[in-house]
C-alpha cells in the first residue's frame, strides 16, 4: 500500500493578526502549502516585553503548540520577536525557523530620495539588530523612525471588535511628517507584520509613497526552505488547509471569526 503524501505544513506564529499579512504572501506564492496561523493574543503586544522574558515566553508557547499541531517549518511572523528570539528557537526546535526583519535593505535600494520612513513598534525601533540593518544597508539614507505604541493594538482591536482606526492613522501621519526632511520621503518600511493589513488606508492617507514590507521576501524564503527539505508541493487535486489557532484565555469574537472566514481561514481548537 502506497503511503499517503501530505503537503507541507507551515506554522506562522505571531502575537496576533499580524500573521495574516505574512500568511497571505506565503499562500499567494505557495498555494499548495497547508498553513497554520498561530495568534498569541494572550501575549500581545510583543513590542512591550522585556527581551529575556519574551524569549522564554515564545519558546514555551511554540513548543507547546508543536506538541499538539505538527509543522514542517516555523515562520516567526513578528519583527519585534524575530530580532530577539530566533537563536533560542533554532536551538530548541528540530524544524527550520524563518524570521522576519524590517525591509530596510529593499527600501534603501528602491528609494530615489534616500529619505525613508520606518514605521515599527517601539521594540523594533530600539533593537540593536535594526540599527545594524540601517548601518549595513541604508547608511546613505535618512531614516525617519516612528515607534508607534498604538497602531498594532488599534489593528488588533479593528479585527477583533471593528474598533474605529481613523484617528490613529492620522496620528501616524503626523508623526511621520513631523521630521524636518519628511517632504523628501518617498518610501516607508512597514516593520511590523500588523501594519501591511492597513496598507491601503495608509496609502490613501499618504499618497505618493512606496510602502514596503517583508511578506514577499519571507514567502520566497519559505519556498526555498521547503524545496531544500524536498517536501512535496505538486500534489494533484489537493486542497491546502488554512487554519487558525488563538493562544490565550480570550475567545475569538464573532467579528474576528467572520473576518477569518471571509479570508478563507477556519478557526480550530488549540
Amino acid at each position: 500500500m502506497i503511503p499517503t503524501v501530505h503537503a507541507p505544513r507551515v506554522l506562522i506564529f505571531d502575537s496576533g493578526v499580524g500573521s495574516l499579512s505574512i500568511g497571505a504572501a506565503i499562500h499567494q506564492l505557495i498555494p499548495q502549502a497547508n498553513l497554520l496561523y498561530a495568534m498569541d493574543h494572550g501575549g500581545f503586544p510583543y513590542g512591550e516585553w522585556q527581551e529575556s522574558a519574551l524569549v522564554e515566553h515564545i519558546c514555551q508557547a511554540v513548543s507547546a503548540l508543536l506538541q499538539r499541531h505538527s509543522a514542517d517549518i516555523l515562520v516567526m511572523a513578528c519583527n519585534s520577536a524575530s530580532t530577539a528570539v530566533l537563536p533560542a528557537l533554532r536551538n530548541s526546535l528540530s524544524i527550520p525557523v524563518v524570521g522576519v526583519v524590517p525591509a530596510i535593505k529593499p527600501a534603501a535600494q528602491r528609494s530615489r530620495s534616500k529619505v525613508i520612513g520606518l514605521l515599527a513598534t517601539p521594540g523594533t525601533i530600539a533593537r540593536a539588530y535594526t540599527a545594524q540593518l540601517i548601518h549595513d544597508f541604508a547608511s546613505d539614507c535618512c531614516i525617519i523612525p516612528v515607534g508607534s505604541r498604538v497602531l498594532a493594538p488599534a489593528i488588533e482591536s479593528l479585527f477583533w471588535q471593528e474598533s474605529p482606526i481613523d484617528a490613529v492613522l492620522e496620528q501616524i501621519k503626523a508623526e511621520l511628517y513631523s521630521h524636518p526632511r519628511a517632504a523628501e520621503m518617498d518610501t516607508v518600511v512597514l516593520a511590523c507584520t500588523h501594519f501591511p493589513l492597513l496598507q491601503k488606508p495608509l496609502a490613501a492617507l499618504m499618497p505618493n509613497l512606496e510602502w514596503i514590507d517583508s511578506g514577499e521576501a519571507i514567502a520566497r524564503r519559505v519556498l526555498h526552505v521547503l524545496n531544500e527539505l524536498n517536501l512535496p508541493l505538486n500534489l494533484n487535486g489537493s486542497t491546502a488547509k488554512r487554519e487558525v489557532v488563538i493562544l490565550g484565555e480570550e475567545p475569538a469574537t464573532p467579528i474576528l471569526i467572520q473576518g477569518l472566514e471571509n479570508m478563507g481561514l477556519s478557526l480550530i481548537d488549540y
